[in-house]
């Protein structure tokens, strides 16, 4: 009877362990803005509120072309937005120029944002997305400099930049 509870007990605790370590969707009930107004807007209504590049690329994931960005030129100091609600994503600080033709951060406001595996190109990706509105924003990638290593890929269309 103790073999069986061990294997019990090991059993679940390693399968908490790889499921804390799965990006997940962002779901209303574990976010802070579950309740956001964002979240009940219907889709015409974004239709109506955003830019077409903007609204395929927040509400419909696709990808804005390489150096199209005007963003990608912007070194001023100040903070980038969410250009479906405006929550802060990134300090201006944090961008650096990847070389890829987007704009990309080294870090990201954490408690703004959530992740989920993305296998839209045929192997998983780390898609991350504004946490309030659930726009998407672009791809996490473990390629960017120190000190975080980390690459955050980002839509222009999908930001607004905020001067200090």
């Amino acid at each position: 009877m103790t073999h069986l509870s061990r294997r019990a007990f090991l059993t679940t605790a390693g399968a908490v362990a790889v499921s804390a370590c799965t990006p997940k969707d962002a779901s209303a009930s574990e976010r802070q803005y579950a309740n956001s107004p964002f979240r009940r807007i219907t889709d015409a209504q974004w239709r109506e509120r955003l830019p077409r590049a903007a609204y395929d690329v927040l509400r419909h994931e696709a990808t804005e072309r390489p150096g199209s960005s005007p963003l990608n030129n912007e070194h001023r100091s100040g903070t980038f937005v969410c250009r479906g609600c405006d929550l802060p994503l990134f300090r201006s600080q944090w961008k650096f120029d990847s070389g890829t033709g987007w704009p990309s951060f080294y870090d990201v406001i954490a408690a703004n944002i959530g992740t989920k595996t993305d296998f839209a190109i045929g192997f998983p990706r780390t898609e991350y997305h504004c946490a309030r509105c659930l726009g998407h924003q672009g791809h996490l990638f473990m390629d960017g400099p120190r000190p975080t290593g980390k690459r955050y890929c980002n839509n222009g269309v999908a930001l607004t930049f905020r001067p200090a």
